[in-house]
């Protein structure tokens, strides 16, 4: 009979079981269907996996339950089959344990270090489902493993406790910074869960041995409470379709011995490691006699988060508060967008990038529009998936140069997470702080349809990760020794049969940390006016967008193609046959209407250009300064 489980890490090294997807893998199992499943379609196979990982030398195996959750399931279809996938794993895993190994009932991160749209509410519901189906079966612990986030885990430990008293094993996914995804130091997290009745807490997957040690170390162990470690087999290497995996077994039972000595009690593997390197790992530790944890250290305590400067550093190393010298060869301290709003009417035009390499006429618009007086010149991010010029080299180039502000559109279809940070730290350096997040219109509908659209991210989730940066946080959690400070945009399209509706989305978006929103091109005056009542109860400015039509094929093509605009019957009509200069004439003529509804009603104003005819947004900007000198700004009048 087996010794009651906390009792025997207080006494010795249990050895665990290695991967269970990837050795299925290996098999023929193909990667997109669910491998929990399989505890069902094929309980025989995952038996054998079990028993093969038990006859390496394995004293504890983990239930086939990884993903068995309701969110995962669902991806597939198997959202009702949650609690029998769940307990048919626990049966499969206590036929092969017998009386001699221990059964941990495995629950991965739901969250897998992504920004999904899922509450709080939602992920103690999916795992409480999951949990209470392995604990009813009779697992001997709980192990919650792969978390990315000490906020996530915190709330599964919570349901873990309300729900057993039987042992709760904690493991991330670290990399060598040692820091949850959410900012925390393996040391805080640690002792916050220790805190909250976590029995071990340890490590798995995302790093091979040695990153995992690295981060150990500086534990400066063994502590006293048991420590868990379950690396991937080294870094996987992509090879004709397939990840390999270089750690061989003598080296993974090198490398145990070393966890042993940092302190940990329950020893195991993750992704590509087999059978060969468990028994590797049983052989090196057979003999091992591990130090009582009473003669350990305590966790230390939770020192002081890192001090991050609020202020910028420059290239030299010195720290400055004022914007980068502009043309004129003085630096100016600017005051954001928000400022400016909330005192008088602030325009925002938009002049995209040029599709070619010639960034001549761009150049002078810009420069024509800076002499026009406006605000901020914004550029758009490959509108429409078309290719376009760089908007953060323009943007450095009209912020140096001509000395105008420039606000950057990013969207979510182009970067993954790596590359999107890269490029928020590479705006942060240039000094570009105003940005707009957008989805990104799909790939395919571009000038290059064989380009895949990357959406890691949604529009919510970029606002709150940039959002970040000015915490001085990464998104990988990791300090970023200084603060950005990003002022975010978000885009609305009112243009909707459900402005409500529509609204409801902003709201999100504001939660998620916007600070000022730009809508889509609006054509109807009451239209304004409706979105004025519609968003009265919102706290942040709002830049209603005005595109002024160059012709009458454009008016139709805008109309009938183009997602997010709208054009009323009566500007159809009004367009309707023009083209060249009289096109454009009857377009500013328009817009000069609209403006004078949105002026009456809003601060923020956000001109588009059409086809780079940027003299009638110049236009429109004299038009808007005078007017405003004639009527004071809607804030004023409060």
């Amino acid at each position: 009979m087996k010794p009651d489980l906390r009792t025997a890490w207080e006494t010795g090294v249990i050895i665990g079981d290695g991967a269970m997807g990837t050795y299925l893998y290996k098999f023929g199992f193909p990667v997109g269907i669910s491998f929990e499943e399989l505890n069902l379609l094929q309980p025989e196979i995952i038996g054998s996996v079990h028993r093969e990982y038990i006859a390496a030398g394995a004293g504890l195996i983990e239930t086939n339950s990884f993903s068995a959750n309701y969110y995962k399931l669902s991806k597939l279809g198997l959202e009702s089959q949650v609690e029998e996938i769940n307990r048919a794993a626990v049966r499969i895993a206590r036929e092969a344990a017998g009386e001699q190994v221990y059964v941990a009932g495995a629950v991965g991160s739901i969250l897998g270090g992504k920004r999904l749209n899922v509450t709080d509410g939602e992920l103690a519901r999916y795992y409480e489902q999951q949990m209470s189906a392995l604990l009813t079966e009779g697992t001997d612990a709980l192990l919650l493993e792969t978390f990315y986030e000490l906020e996530e885990m915190r709330l599964a430990l919570r349901l873990a406790r309300k729900l057993t008293e039987r042992p709760v094993i904690c493991q991330f996914g670290v990399d060598q910074l040692g820091r949850t995804l959410d900012g925390y130091t393996i040391e805080e997290a640690f002792h916050i869960l220790n805190q909250e009745g976590a029995d071990v807490l340890g490590f798995n997957c995302h790093s091979g041995p040695n990153g995992i040690m690295s981060v150990m170390s500086r534990l400066d162990g063994p502590l006293t409470f048991p420590l868990s470690v379950f690396p991937n087999a080294g870094l996987a290497d992509y090879v004709d379709g397939e990840y390999i995996y270089g750690a061989s077994p003598d080296y993974f039972g090198d490398c145990a011995v070393s966890f042993a000595d940092l302190g940990a009690r329950l020893i195991g593997g993750c992704c590509g490691t087999t059978p060969e390197h468990i028994a590797a790992t049983a052989r090196a530790l057979r003999d091992y006699k591990a130090t009582p944890l009473t003669e350990g250290k305590p966790l230390p305590k939770v020192k002081e988060r890192l001090e991050i400067r609020e202020r910028a550093v420059s290239s030299r190393g010195e720290t400055t508060n004022a914007a980068p010298a502009c043309s004129c060869g003085e630096e100016h301290t600017e005051r954001s967008i928000t400022e400016l709003v909330s005192e008088r009417h602030t325009i925002i035009v938009e002049l995209d990038p040029p599709r070619d390499l010639d960034i001549s006429k761009f150049m002078e618009g810009a420069a024509a529009l800076k002499e026009a007086g406006v605000d901020a010149l914004t550029l758009a991010d490959n509108s429409l998936a078309v290719t376009r010029m760089s908007n953060m080299a323009l943007g450095h180039l009209i912020k140096t140069q001509i000395g105008l502000r420039p606000l950057i559109h990013i969207a979510c279809r182009d970067r993954n997470l790596i590359g999107t940070q890269s490029h928020m730290m590479g705006f942060d350096a240039l000094g570009i702080d105003h940005v707009l997040a957008v989805t990104g219109d799909p790939a395919r509908f571009g000038d290059l349809p064989g380009a895949s659209s990357v959406y890691d991210t949604t529009s919510f989730e970029i606002i709150r990760m940039i959002k970040q940066l000015n915490e001085g946080i990464a998104f990988s959690g990791k300090p970023l020794k200084q603060k950005a400070r990003f002022v975010v945009g978000a885009a609305f399209n009112p243009n909707v049969k459900h402005l409500h509706k529509a609204v409801e989305r902003l709201e999100k978006k504001i939660a998620s940390g916007a600070d000022y929103i730009m809508t889509q091109p609006v054509y109807d005056r009451e239209l304004i006016v409706r979105i004025k009542e519609a968003t009265a109860h919102l706290d942040i400015p709002i830049f209603i967008g005005i595109m002024p039509l160059a012709s009458g094929k454009n008016a139709e093509y805008l109309h009938n193609e183009v997602p997010g605009i709208q054009l009323s019957e009566e500007v159809l009509d009004r367009m309707r046959g023009l083209q060249g200069e009289e096109g454009r004439a009857m377009g500013v003529e328009i817009a000069k209407e609209l403006l004078d509804t949105a002026m009456d009603h809003f601060n923020g104003i956000y001109l588009m250009t059409p086809f780079m005819f940027y003299e009638m947004n110049v236009a429109l900007t004299k038009y808007v300064q005078e007017r405003t000198k004639e009527t004071p700004s809607p804030l004023s009048r409060l």
